[in-house]
């Protein structure tokens, strides 16, 4: 559901969705000045002297035009996601967004640096959102930056968080040196289970391309992360992941839907010859995704003809796991006032809003703020 990056004329009075609106991924950017202050000097000494470990998305082949951000989405003298105001004009009062949930996209990166390293990074970016934005803004809900390949240290910094309801989940990317589905990632998932947060994979981090090689161009890097994104549900899966966490939700952010069908109906026919290869699924593959598998709108897929993603959707069979999205800032950012007209009208109120309220625990519009049981 791409839309145009040029500003839009200011939501009036009256013509706001009388629907929530909640916005699952959103990405702040903390720039280098944030960021020092809040580490030691050991580790000042590290970031200026050697940097990142993992280079960025926009600093990396195939590179996107434009970093890959919204033309009007660079403050003076910032970055994309960098400046709170800019994000609060351009989105968040621009079209009477109830919630936002942010997703630091730098914990994709700072998440795998050397151990120790990575944790005060990944702290760092936690103190900053926490400082910086959710103080500041109350519509404004997080995402916890973990230093992924060190679940040891990223399991002690969600138990660090856990206590601030302004954490919704626990984010983790679709590229790690192993499948997410190795035990060596088991603490990550049981400290998130243990404080009651879903677990938010988007696409990114340690961009490998195992199999099927590098890509030459930039078509080949963002069609792929459907792919990406399924291998991360597979492996969870097949790995024992929702057998030994049975309470843990998987959020599979910016990495398209439309493959979820065929793949459920692929594992399910296997795993009906190959049931003593995984004696721990004790049911059908499909029914541990959709009890445990949750999507986000950008980018869904966008066929010619409406009623197909209808059909695809209905064969997926879970619509009330589908959750919006803008992508904010990037390039292919969808507006909340035009992603809906895609969108089966049965689906549009719940998609928009109603189901991140009841995975994420938050206010309805016109509703007191509760604490809700997802339902399994």
């Amino acid at each position: 559901m791409t839309s145009t990056a040029a500003p839009q004329t200011p939501v009036r009075a009256g013509t706001r969705a009388a629907y929530t609106i909640v916005d699952s991924d959103i990405h702040p950017h903390a720039l280098a000045r944030d960021i020092l202050p809040r580490l030691s000097a050991q580790h000042q000494r590290r970031w200026e002297m050697f940097g990142s470990r993992v280079p960025g998305p926009p600093e990396i082949y195939p590179r996107v035009r434009n970093a890959g951000f919204r033309l009007d989405s660079w403050p003076e003298g910032g970055f994309p996601g960098s400046d709170l105001q800019t994000m609060r004009e351009q989105l968040l009062d621009e079209f009477d967004i109830d919630h936002g949930i942010l997703i630091p996209l730098q914990g994709h990166s700072w998440g795998v640096e050397e151990p120790e390293y990575a944790a005060a990074l990944c702290h760092a970016l936690n103190d900053w959102l926490v400082e910086e934005w959710l103080d500041q803004e109350p519509r404004l809900r997080s995402s916890i930056a973990v230093s992924i390949e060190t679940p040891e240290y990223a399991a002690e910094e969600i138990r660090r968080r856990a206590g601030d309801p302004r954490f919704s989940q626990v984010l983790l990317s679709t590229g790690g040196e192993s499948s997410f589905g190795r035990r060596r990632y088991w603490p990550i998932y049981a400290a998130a289970a243990e404080a009651g947060l879903p677990i938010a994979a988007h696409t990114g981090g340690l961009e490998q391309h195992r199999g099927a090689g590098w890509p030459s161009f930039y078509l080949e890097e963002h069609v792929w992360n459907g792919n990406t994104m399924a291998a991360l549900v597979m492996s969870m899966l097949c790995e024992g992941v929702f057998t030994e966490f049975p309470s843990l939700q998987v959020v599979c952010v910016e990495g398209g839907i439309a493959w979820a069908g065929p793949l459920m109906w692929a594992l399910d026919e296997a795993w009906g010859q190959l049931r003593e290869d995984v004696p721990h699924l004790r049911k059908p593959p499909s029914e541990y995704i959709r009890e445990h598998i949750w999507f986000t709108t950008q980018p869904i897929e966008e066929p010619d003809d409406p009623a197909q993603l209808e059909t695809a959707l209905r064969h997926i069979g879970m619509s009330d796991r589908i959750m919006f999205a803008s992508d904010y800032p990037h390039w292919d950012f969808d507006s909340p006032r035009l992603a809906p007209r895609l969108l089966p009208a049965s689906i549009r109120e719940p998609v928009m809003g109603v189901n991140a309220c009841r995975l994420y625990g938050l206010p309805e519009r016109n509703m007191p703020e509760r604490n809700t049981e997802v339902s399994r």
